[in-house]
């Protein structure tokens, strides 16, 4: 009898059935691609729009099946598949909440956003520069004290945030420039809003100024002022400011930051704040001095080489632009090869015999690698030109690693 009734229905095609279910497949596959947001409210209406779709597709296969205990199979089907979507959608959603990996890529994007708005190569050359300086009015072994070490800390940790500041403030006034220069830096990318930079800057130029004052030492806080002058007249937007427009401007900026602020207000924070001692002007100060004037001059000068193309749209009239860059290139290898010329002989008239040698052989080793790299650049190539921009930032580095053994 059971036979001679389900024989009496039309038999369903094996064809319009695969068709309907490739096709539902086919919808669900579309809805999960197009809808990505793990919201308790977003699974709640997905799951609603899943079971009215099964519900369309029980009516449609009860049709098919209607008196047969097949139309009551697909229901029960139907109900299991809404409770168990219902049931692991809830689960994605908790779980999405309160997953740890999600939460540790939001705190690794976070810290690498602010690692890259930060400037690090700045950062660590502004950490080894007072490092060294200090170190240049150690006297004797006893002078090496906690009392020492945490000064140094202090005034560190000042000039650190105050970096910060002026990098920062360069990248608000920079942002349609650095689309074309660096894009990957987060406020070109996007990645921080125009307020988000505001907040960080303004934070920590407030945190150096307090600590600054807090230390108590008046060459560390003039330190933290000229360098908050200098560092907002060269970016800042305003009528006859923004002196990075400027060449010989922006030069002096940098040169007056990097060769003598670090080096005398630094030396005498160690020298007049920890130390209590008269100031004097050493040998090694003044070789640390000039030597860095130097380098900052060829630091200011390198730094346009790679950004040309945005400097000339936004009409920024950097010494790359009216030389050339090549021109520009071989200025900054003369100039640092003068120096390091100049580190040698110094490195000579030294009436210690080890600092004869190390000085003498370090600055040797070092012009000799920087007149290597310096002929594999490839001038049609960006990324050539700016990874030797870094390794001049490493050169950097190294001489404030020997520029304690100068005595």
């Amino acid at each position: 009898m059971d036979s001679v009734l389900v024989g009496s229905f039309p038999k369903p095609s094996p064809f319009s059935i695969g068709g309907s279910l490739w096709r539902s497949q086919a919808c669900d596959k579309n809805y999960y691609a197009s809808s990505y947001a793990p919201t308790a409210s977003w699974h709640k209406r997905k799951i609603e729009k899943e079971h009215n779709f099964l519900r369309f597709r029980q009516l449609s296969l009860n049709h098919q099946y209607k008196g047969v205990k097949g139309g009551s199979i697909c229901q029960e089907l139907c109900r299991k598949y809404v409770v168990k979507a219902a049931s692991e959608h809830s689960f994605e959603s908790e779980s999405g909440a309160f997953d740890p990996k999600s939460i540790w890529v939001s705190v690794k994007d976070s810290l690498d956003a602010f690692y890259r708005f930060s400037r690090p190569h700045t950062v660590i050359g502004t950490a080894l520069s007072i490092i060294s300086v200090s170190l240049l009015a150690v006297e004797k072994v006893s002078d090496l004290s906690p009392l020492f070490f945490i000064a140094v800390m202090k005034a560190v940790l000042a000039a650190l945030f105050m970096n910060i500041y002026i990098v920062g403030l360069n990248q608000l006034s920079d942002v349609e420039i650095d689309k074309i220069n660096k894009p990957y830096l987060p406020l070109a990318s996007g990645e921080y809003s125009f307020r988000t930079g505001v907040a960080i800057v303004a934070s920590f130029s407030i945190l150096s100024f307090w600590l600054g004052w807090v230390v108590g030492s008046w060459p560390l806080f003039w330190a933290l002022s000229v360098s908050f002058v200098l560092g907002t007249v060269y970016s800042i937007n305003v009528p006859f400011l923004r002196w990075k427009r400027f060449a010989v401007l922006a030069a002096m900026c940098i040169l007056v930051v990097r060769a003598v602020i670090v080096q005398l207000a630094f030396f005498l924070h160690m020298q007049i704040y920890v130390y209590k001692r008269p100031v004097v002007f050493s040998r090694p100060l003044i070789f640390a001095t000039a030597f860095m004037s130097f380098f900052s001059v060829v630091i200011a000068l390198f730094k346009d080489i790679p950004d040309i193309e945005g400097d000339k749209i936004f009409g920024i009239q950097s010494f790359s632009v009216r030389l050339g860059q090549k021109k520009v290139f071989w200025i900054c290898v003369a100039l640092l090869e003068m120096a390091y010329g100049v580190a040698l002989l110094t490195g000579a008239a030294s009436p210690s015999l080890w600092s004869k040698i190390v000085t003498g052989l370090g600055h040797a080793v070092l012009a000799s690698v920087l007149w290597y790299h310096a002929k594999s650049v490839d001038f049609k190539s960006k990324a050539s030109i700016t990874s030797f921009y870094m390794f001049i930032w490493k050169l950097f580095y190294a001489e404030y690693l020997l520029i304690p053994l100068v005595r």
